[in-house]
């Protein structure tokens, strides 16, 4: 296909989409600066992607190397002189090295958006086209594409602050719709109809994902509706299918008569196209710099100027269009979300005075059968302008970025920044400053250090290791690695925080979104296979959930299967093993209530049952205990908290013994090595916290006073 310069016509009432549809015509905007910021690059279509080294002339940032250290000087964990961290890589595969991907959003305001908003709107008519920002940059390989479908604005930057993030990581095209143009909603489907054919004809087995605001979100529905088989995500912020519960509904009869004063009087009607500006501008200012009353003051005296000027901009007939097309959109859009099969994601602000969006967002995930949502409470409408959201991070977390027809949560997973670690960081913060973690590690020559000096920085290893109660161990540790030796973890997880059905049983939906940014998989002989094929290091708890909701009485009780699960796979790739032992659990709460105290109350028996039955089951082969992989939630007392230690062994080579460990015996002879040398390691670290005097916390927070607070607390001798 043609190479497209500024922008590109595909549909308009008076253009028909057959005639018009990519052939390679230049159409230039009237009036409009190719050299200003909010101008579309040229751009090569997909077919001829491939081939494109460079999009505007300047080459990415060269990869730099990094070492370990430099992670910890970075005081990841107390907040403080946090510089910018490089990208991380060690030698080998650059997939499983990256560490920390350092890309942020793009720092920009409701006021970019609001000139952008003029230069686009008085750079003249035209039929609505697409166009690729600069700021996307080029993607990376076989990167999927992404079709930001705008709401009423119709200005398609909606996603500017984050276009240098989407743009690493997908094909990005914004639809961009005048403000003077009149093409009905069917007609805006067609046009990402025509787009969806044209990217199917060329790439068959590459995914679209739809990403629609408001108006767009009912376009991106309606899309999905008519076309049940392609290959859609749809990611919808505040869809304006909702909109015949709209305030705005009850006016529309009435609109036509009112003079043009009275409708400068109704707040409602503005927000059709630019949103909340002044709650938008005031959160933007809450999430910065602390700014005196009289910068303040200037900030919003300005913003009210741009305002001003857009007036014109935002005329009756304007206005009383859009709310048509909006009735139009919701109207459709829910007569046909019954046909939809497609992914959907719903993005739902809790401070927009035009829509009901949580509601929404509930009713979708009601009706819709592979729908979920996100909830953003203190958020407008224009919930992307905000600068507390970010679009890939959500993505990250919710676990829908796909490179091919399914998803790979091996390969498809997105290293995080150093945001997204700090994010994951706070939601354990206080299980860290609580039990202030000891992390040991044992050299080659077999002596015990505090650290993880001994753990290698080369892959693929095996991090084999018992599984504390509730997972408390998981963040503290996993972190530990990270900023200590520059190591990143994947840890293999149970299926059930993967699953749709189980975030709406828990209080917050997003609960393990974390876990899935920082690199979780579900646990599986296939990404298991994938992640020790591309030298990652792998965290692996044979005891599963049966040892982490372990009953009372079974503190630091290993429930492994009888036969090895992990040895002869090791093998294949000569991955090194590292056993470990953790303890603590028992100095931070007293289990109550558990599984067997709770399956004999009836109502929460069925509650248990439930919870069960629809998800992934593990082991049901295996007899006794270990079987029971049961999920639920135990009865605990808290503790005034004690202290998590934590201790690698020596590491087990498997390199060279592929043949060897084929026979089941020895394969067998060595799992009951590493099983053993947990049960060892968690006895040492039982014996030894008998002797630290900092082992409860009023000892280790006198210390930190007399000593500073980001001083480490010393331990026992070893």
């Amino acid at each position: 296909m043609a190479a497209v310069t500024g922008f590109f016509p595909v549909f308009s009432s008076t253009n028909t989409v057959e005639n018009k549809l990519f052939h390679g015509l230049r159409y230039q905007m009237k009036g409009f600066n190719l050299s200003s910021s909010a101008r579309a690059r040229t751009r090569t279509l997909p077919s001829s992607l491939k081939e494109a080294s460079l999009v505007h002339g300047s080459d990415r940032p060269e990869l730099k190397k990094v070492s370990p250290s430099s992670l910890k000087e970075a005081s990841l964990v107390d907040g403080s002189h946090r510089p910018e961290l490089k990208k991380v890589l060690t030698e080998g595969d650059a997939r499983s090295s990256l560490v920390l991907e350092d890309e942020v959003m793009t720092p920009l305001n409701f006021k970019d958006y609001l000139e952008r908003y003029r230069d686009f709107t008085e750079s003249g008519d035209g039929p609505p086209r697409w166009f690729t920002p600069l700021e996307c940059g080029a993607p990376m390989k076989n990167a999927p594409l992404l079709l930001f479908l705008p709401g009423e604005d119709g200005l398609g930057h909606g996603l500017m602050r984050h276009h240098r993030r989407l743009g690493k990581i997908f094909e990005v095209w914004c639809l961009h719709i005048p403000v003077s143009d009149r093409t009905p909603f069917e007609g805006l489907v067609k046009i990402v109809e025509m787009m969806i054919k044209s990217e199917n004809s060329c790439f068959t087995k590459r995914p679209i994902f739809l990403v629609g605001d408001s108006l767009g979100g009912c376009v991106a529905l309606a899309v999905a509706a008519r076309n049940s088989k392609a290959d859609l995500t749809l990611i919808l912020a505040n869809p304006a299918s909702c909109f015949c519960r709209s305030q705005l509904k009850y006016l529309l009869p009435f609109l036509d008569a009112m003079p043009d004063h009275v409708l400068d009087l109704i707040p409602y009607l503005k927000s059709l196209n630019i949103g909340d500006p002044v709650g938008m501008a005031m959160k933007n200012v809450e999430m910065g710099v602390t700014l005196g009353v009289g910068q303040i003051s200037q900030s919003l005296s300005a913003l009210f100027a741009d305002l001003l000027n857009l007036r014109v901009l935002l005329s009756r007939e304007t206005i009383l269009w859009k709310i048509r097309l909006l009735m139009s959109a919701s109207s459709y859009a829910n007569s046909r979300l019954h046909a939809i099969k497609s992914e959907v994601l719903v993005l739902a602000s809790g401070n927009d005075q035009l829509l009901p969006n949580q509601d929404e967002a509930e009713r979708l995930c009601r009706v819709l059968p592979n729908c979920r949502f996100r909830h953003f409470p203190d958020s407008h409408r224009l919930i992307f302008l905000e600068g507390d959201v970010d679009l890939v991070t959500i993505i990250k977390g919710t676990g829908i970025y796909r490179r091919s027809t399914h998803k790979d949560w091996a390969l498809d997973f997105l290293p995080p920044t150093l945001n997204e670690f700090k994010y994951a960081y706070e939601v354990l913060r206080w299980v860290i400053h609580a039990t202030d973690p000891v992390v040991f590690s044992t050299m080659e020559d077999g002596k015990i250090v505090r650290g993880l000096a001994g753990i290698p920085q080369d892959g693929p290893v095996i991090l084999v290791g018992y599984h504390m109660f509730m997972g408390w161990d998981l963040g503290p540790f996993v972190g530990e690695l990270l900023m200590e030796r520059g190591v990143f973890v994947r840890g293999l997880a149970h299926p059930f925080m993967f699953d749709k059905h189980a975030e709406t049983l828990m209080p917050d939906p997003a609960s393990f979104d974390f876990m899935r940014i920082m690199g979780a998989v579900p646990v599986s002989a296939t990404n298991f296979y994938k992640l020790l094929s591309s030298k990652s290091f792998v965290l692996l708890y044979p005891g599963g959930a049966r040892e982490a909701l372990h009953r009372k009485g079974e503190e630091y009780k290993l429930f492994w299967p009888e036969h090895s699960e992990f040895i002869r796979m090791a093998a294949s790739f000569g991955a090194t093993i590292i056993p470990f032992g953790a303890v603590g659990e028992d100095d931070v709460a007293e289990l109550l209530l558990d599984y067997d105290d709770l399956i004999k109350i009836p109502y929460i028996r069925d509650q248990i049952e439930d919870l069960n039955r629809d998800g992934i089951r593990l082991r049901t082969g295996v007899p006794g205990e270990v079987g029971n992989q049961d999920l639920y939630l135990p009865g605990m007392f808290p503790k005034i908290p004690g202290r998590f230690y934590c201790l690698f062994g020596g590491p087990i080579q498997t390199k060279g013994m592929k043949n060897e460990l084929k026979d089941k015996a020895k394969a067998h002879a060595m799992y009951l090595q590493v099983k053993s040398k947990v049960e060892k390691l968690i006895a040492y670290l039982k014996e030894k916290r008998e002797l630290d005097p900092y082992r409860g916390l009023l000892p280790r927070l006198l210390y930190q006073a007399t000593h500073g607070f980001t001083s480490k607390v010393p331990t026992f001798e070893l």
